[in-house]
């Protein structure tokens, strides 16, 4: 098939589309349990705090399994690795379904993570490397949306499923949507040349043990509960062991995975800068409804429904942000709006209790228009300049990354709230409204320090994915 042809076009749109699909379904799984913990811990005999082990392993495993999924592609194909990735997902999503108690509950969980680990990396993969340079712009457009949506959609859905159906519903839901996304992944991906490879045993050992320990100590940090020292310990013991995950896989004659993207100066802002500011974003599901709840006394309903402005206006942002793109360039785009979720940070400090809604709406709707603009732009120059040769290491990096920064978002977010509290002299738990207003502070402070990289990128960066494609024909009529 000419890879020029309508057919092919339409082809790699039903690539892009089943991958995103794929994605927001292991996204909004790791976080719309949230809601549902206290009517499962009911059914578990157990108490909720302990069902959060459920959330943890599935974060965990989808890490810890990330950077096999690039070698498994090329040594299986990605068409096998892709759809039997797509298979346990959804068979562990029967097995927590039908789950009894919390151990077992757990093991699906896990399962869960590791079908889920090679889902979206691999298909991210398959992606980036049947688009021509001139269509990634749109490809990462739409692969972008499920990192935005999920988070803000899981909460409310689970909560809903929970309330009016049962928890079950919400992993029973997956097994239509995994079928028909199995049947179409066998009918679109192709394997593609395949590799000898020997496994990297070692650099999975540490990267595994790394990334395991680093989020672990991460979270730990953020908990009362935790004494400090033995989180301090883990940390270290979680960057000692990527360090020499570093040192290996620079000197191994086959790594699991290349650092060579790294090198890449556009990759390079989407791996540190970017790391920076979805770290940054990730806090605002976990403190925005806790700040209105407890520092404003709004009830969970109006605090959850107030979280779907954000989904608006991620959805209202989209069709703009190609063309955007397209006519001031990545580095202004990168720079101006980061410094807008900066601002947008900064003013959720002037929210109050007696705030008029429609105020607190607005401001939502803003910064989901500018977070879903940053999200899309970081994305699509990250894989901007990177050749064919190096994109499966660079897809392993992305995920890895990505999936580290949703962990750290939540942790970092509980974090600056703890500290917040201690700065008051508030006790744990127990936060007032000034003390989310420090914590937002803080965050504020993050998303502006990840503009550093984005003003220090040539004024032509990344133009070669847009100089040879105009914005869509739709885009251009909006």
């Amino acid at each position: 098939m000419d890879a020029t042809s309508p057919l092919a076009a339409r082809r790699r749109f039903a690539i892009a589309l089943l991958v995103a699909g794929v994605f927001f379904m292991e996204n909004l799984d790791a976080t719309v349990i949230g809601t549902s913990l206290p009517a499962m811990a009911r059914d578990f005999g157990t108490a909720p705090a302990y069902l959060s082990v459920g959330v943890s392993a599935y974060l965990v495993a989808l890490t810890v399994f990330i950077p096999v999924s690039g070698w498994a592609a090329d040594r299986f194909g990605a068409r096998r690795v892709f759809s039997l990735a797509i298979a346990v997902f959804t068979f562990a999503s029967l097995l927590c379904a039908l789950s009894q108690g919390l151990l077992g509950f757990t093991a699906a969980r896990v399962l869960q993570g590791i079908g889920g680990s090679m889902m979206v990396p691999v298909g991210r993969l398959v992606v980036m490397r049947e688009t021509p340079k001139e269509g990634i712009v749109r490809a990462i457009a739409i692969l972008t949306w499920p990192a935005l949506v999920a988070p803000i959609l899981g909460p409310p859905v689970g909560g809903w499923i929970s309330t009016h159906w049962s928890w079950h519903w919400i992993f029973l839901l997956n097994l239509p949507l995994g079928a028909i996304a199995f049947v179409a992944a066998r009918m679109l991906v192709r394997n593609g040349t395949l590799q000898t490879q020997r496994f990297d045993t070692t650099g999975f050992v540490f990267s595994a043990l790394g990334f395991g320990l680093f989020m672990a100590g991460i979270e730990a940090v953020s908990r009362a509960d935790v004494p400090l020292a033995v989180s301090i310990d883990v940390l270290i013991g979680g960057v000692a062991l990527l360090a020499l995950s570093v040192v290996h896989l620079r000197r191994a004659a086959h790594p699991l995975f290349g650092l060579g993207p790294l090198s890449i100066r556009t990759f390079r802002v989407t791996a540190l800068g970017g790391s920076l500011f979805r770290t940054a974003i990730g806090t605002a599901p976990f403190l925005l409804p806790l700040m209105f709840q407890i520092g404003f006394g709004y009830s969970a309903v109006q605090a959850g429904a107030l979280l779907l402005w954000l989904f608006a206006g991620n959805l209202a942002m989209k069709p703009g942000t190609t063309r955007i793109m397209h006519r001031f360039g990545f580095r202004t785009v990168l720079l101006v709006n980061g410094l807008l979720v900066a601002a947008g940070f900064a003013a959720c400090t002037q929210l109050a209790a007696d705030t008029p809604y429609w105020l607190v709406c607005a401001l939502l709707f803003f910064t989901g228009m500018t977070r879903s603009m940053q999200f899309t732009a970081l994305n699509t120059i990250g894989f901007a300049d990177v050749p064919q040769a190096q994109m499966r290491d660079a897809t392993t990096l992305f995920s890895v990354m990505q999936q580290m920064n949703a962990g750290m978002g939540i942790a970092v977010g509980a974090l600056m709230l703890s500290i917040a509290e201690q700065w008051h002299g508030a006790a744990a738990g127990r936060a007032t409204a000034a003390d989310f207003h420090l914590a937002f502070w803080m965050i504020a402070a993050v998303a502006l320090l990840a503009t550093i990289d984005s003003a220090l990128l040539p004024a032509n960066a990344g133009s070669r994915v847009l100089v040879t494609q105009k914005p869509e024909k739709s885009e251009r009529a909006a």
